[in-house]
């Protein structure tokens, strides 16, 4: 389930392709977005951070910024909102646009794209089955109330669980609370179990049905321990521990540019289609 942080968070804001210096620098895209990009009062660009900077053979002198975006939104005259939206912004030749699309197959490089991710992802905290020397990495962020994640999840967990040595899965969470506001329940249920390697129970809820707009903590606690006999108290859920763990998660989401569920990487390359693994499987093993 895809959404866009930038619709989301400005959904005021107007996008401009502005003219900036031929010979672009990262000084230039960080001033260009700080000073001209979002044309929208209320909105006000306070830092931007380059993940990455790459260039691609389909678009040709074209050179690919993906971007931090941190900026204040102001709400109301008295609540101001801090956010950090990713954004990738596309420069050649002094000209800058935050969208390409080829008009002969459709295709938005806006959409298509994301930067590698770090090798900072791959901690042992968020390995949850394979072998960590497996010759294939997957990492995935998701939300365990987007029912494609309901399928998708659990059938690349089997399939790691099934071939350790090939591969080895990191999951992030990324609860999308604006449109299921109970996967924040559900999210620290399961790092909970995660904290206590019960990694087989984690992926089980996904299959727990429940109204996605329930967010009755003791309701929802109740139906998660009755469901998967668990003793999951108000309190673990509440911790400071589990707290930190669900923002980790959300700045490496954000360092990613994750805007949506379930994405999956495959050896740090960014996976649209998610059955890229499955060419990796040894033959011995494909059903």
């Amino acid at each position: 389930m895809m959404m866009s942080l930038m619709s989301k968070l400005l959904s005021t804001t107007l996008l401009a392709t502005l003219s900036i210096s031929a010979a672009s620098t990262e000084a230039d895209v960080k001033d260009y977005i700080k000073n001209h990009l979002i044309k929208n009062n209320s909105v006000k660009v306070k830092d931007v951070d380059i993940l990455e900077k790459k260039s691609i053979k389909e678009l040709k002198g074209w050179d690919i910024y993906f971007v931090n975006i941190h900026a204040e939104v102001k709400k109301t005259p008295t609540i101001t909102d801090v956010v950090t939206v990713p954004e990738t912004i596309f420069v050649k030749d002094g000209i800058a646009a935050n969208s390409l699309i080829d008009m002969k197959t459709g295709r938005d490089y806006h959409m298509t794209l994301k930067p590698k991710l770090k090798d900072n992802v791959y901690d042992e905290k968020h390995l949850i089955v394979g072998n960590k020397d497996a010759k294939h990495k997957i990492v995935i962020f998701s939300d365990p109330q987007c029912p494609f994640c309901q399928k998708k999840v659990p059938e690349i967990y089997k399939a790691v669980k099934e071939n350790p040595e090939t591969f080895a899965l990191y999951y992030y969470h990324f609860p999308l609370l604006r449109i299921h506001p109970v996967s924040d329940i559900i999210t620290r249920a399961m790092l909970v179990e995660q904290s206590k390697k019960n990694f087989d129970k984690v992926i089980e809820m996904y299959g727990f049905e429940i109204d996605p707009r329930e967010v009755n903590l003791t309701k929802v606690l109740d139906k998660l321990n009755s469901k998967f006999d668990l003793k999951l108290t108000e309190k673990q859920i509440d911790s400071k521990e589990i707290e930190k763990e669900l923002k980790y998660d959300q700045k490496i989401a954000t360092e990613a540019m994750i805007s949506g569920t379930p994405t999956v990487f495959l050896d740090s390359v960014w996976d649209k289609s998610r059955v890229e693994y499955k060419k990796l499987i040894p033959d011995d093993k494909k059903k």
